[in-house]
């Protein structure tokens, strides 16, 4: 948690402070200070339910409480997602390079895309957000009627209901993951014809674009990863409140989510010379 909140708020403070002197900001800057915020508010979220789940169990079950946190986390958690995608897909668009129209219409109009994707993924935010209002009418159905220990067929059926909603509202997770394999692809496909044609040419594959490429490809395929380990860590706190004695594997899974956020963002400040260039002075600083 500190190191998460330590890298972010580095970049939010070097992009604001650049910003304020300047008055402008790249696309990219903006979406990496946007990104960095919403992982700070991430962050103190999964921290603050960590502390409700071992300090105050019954508070953290309650359900205001519960609805605070789940609401919360829910549209920040898919708001960030879609934010890194965004991002992957703006390295994609500036540094890729293909012949096909389609392609090359994006790549023309890199600014507009990138606004409508940014809007789309408010919405979707927004979307997944308002799917949790039903799940918390079956919650509450669900544990009303498992506290007068009726268990009907009615029961059953509601319980049911409820494990498949939540389940189903995993999915959720996979538009973005499919937008940044397919932007991963795309630039694996773009370094190889961009070195095969340096090697045909007879120049040394250590050019600026060959360098572009697999910046964006470490930062597009750390992100893909890190995400895929964030997910199988939601899996195991969101499983730990259907079984019983899984307080453990809960915390696990709650402590695990942290990597994520902190993780990718420090991957971002190595793959961005301008934050890079000022944590390496700061460093220096620091030493001396």
């Amino acid at each position: 948690f500190t190191l998460g909140i330590l890298v972010n708020c580095f970049i939010d403070l070097v992009n604001g402070s650049s910003w304020f002197k300047t008055k402008r900001m790249s696309l990219s800057d903006f979406i990496i200070t946007t990104l960095a915020l919403l992982r700070i508010i991430l962050l103190c979220i999964i921290l603050t339910d960590s502390f409700l789940i071992e300090f105050s169990p019954n508070t953290h079950d309650s359900g205001i409480i519960m609805q605070i946190i789940d609401v919360s986390w829910t549209f920040t958690n898919h708001l960030s997602i879609w934010l890194a995608t965004c991002l992957g897909v703006l390295y994609c668009l500036k540094i890729a390079s293909f012949s096909h129209p389609t392609f090359l219409w994006l790549k023309w109009r890199v600014s507009r895309v990138m606004v409508w994707m940014l809007l789309g993924a408010l919405l979707l935010s927004c979307g997944s957000t308002a799917s949790l209002i039903n799940e918390f009418k079956l919650y509450s159905v669900f544990r009303g009627i498992e506290a007068t220990r009726n268990v009907t067929e009615h029961f059953r059926k509601k319980r049911s209901e409820y494990y498949l909603i939540h389940v189903l509202g995993t999915l959720w997770y996979l538009p973005p993951l499919i937008v940044s394999l397919a932007s991963y692809s795309l630039l694996i496909f773009s370094l190889g014809r961009h070195t095969r044609q340096m090697l045909q040419n007879g120049t040394s594959s250590r050019d600026p674009t060959t360098e572009a490429h697999k910046r964006a490809i470490r930062i597009i395929l750390s992100f893909f990863f890190l995400f895929l380990l964030y997910f199988l860590a939601f899996l195991i706190a969101s499983f730990g409140n259907f079984l019983p004695k899984t307080k453990m594997a809960k915390m696990i899974g709650e402590v695990m989510t942290m990597f994520y956020p902190a993780g990718h963002s420090f991957i971002l400040i190595l793959g961005n010379s301008k934050l890079k260039q000022t944590f390496v002075v700061m460093l220096r600083c620091e030493s001396g």
